[in-house]
């Protein structure tokens, strides 16, 4: 797969091989989506076993990178369609660029645009992408997030606190 390479004002500056980017660090664009039910508790993932980086950790509902040519707002619903089998309407809560080195070698450069979304029905989610998903309130995750930093992703530690200030859980 690749992606898009862009610079801090998210213009499109190329494409690159996944793999590729993460191994050279590269700024890219990606999107992390945050699915609340309509108790304002968060949908979270346990990512996949045999993921390449972060495998195993706690993290938001869904997040990927759309492919070239595809709009970021339409590459997240269908990858929460793939991902999680939910199809709900999306909001753009913000985006920010982060980086994060790995012990294998990988490094995240992303410029993140965050989603949010409401859904009370029932996610299938994809195996071979998730391996559990719960459900937890804001609170209980910040909370969790300073006792046990180490069960969660780099970006989902990022994101979380900056959405719970942002954006009332009235509001999503």
């Amino acid at each position: 797969m690749d992606l898009i390479l862009v610079n801090e004002a998210d213009e499109p500056v190329g494409t690159m091989e996944k793999m590729e980017v993460h191994q050279k660090a590269l700024l890219h664009r990606a999107f992390s989506i945050f699915i609340f039910n309509s108790k304002n508790e968060l949908l979270l993932q346990q990512r996949a076993l045999d993921k390449y980086h972060s495998a195993g950790l706690w993290s938001n509902t869904c997040c990927s990178h759309p492919s070239p040519g595809e709009d970021t707002a339409h590459a997240a619903a269908k990858r929460l369609k793939e991902e999680m089998g939910i199809e709900t309407p999306l909001q753009h809560a913000f985006h920010f660029i982060y980086r994060a080195e790995f012990e294998n070698q990988l490094t995240e450069h992303e410029l993140d645009h965050v989603f949010v979304g409401k859904f009370d029905g029932e996610p299938e989610p994809n195996p071979n992408e998730v391996s559990d998903i719960s459900y937890q309130t804001v609170e209980q995750l910040l909370s969790d997030m300073k006792e046990n930093p180490q069960n969660f992703t780099v970006w989902f530690k990022l994101i979380l606190p900056r959405l719970a200030n942002e954006h009332k859980a009235s509001e999503i």
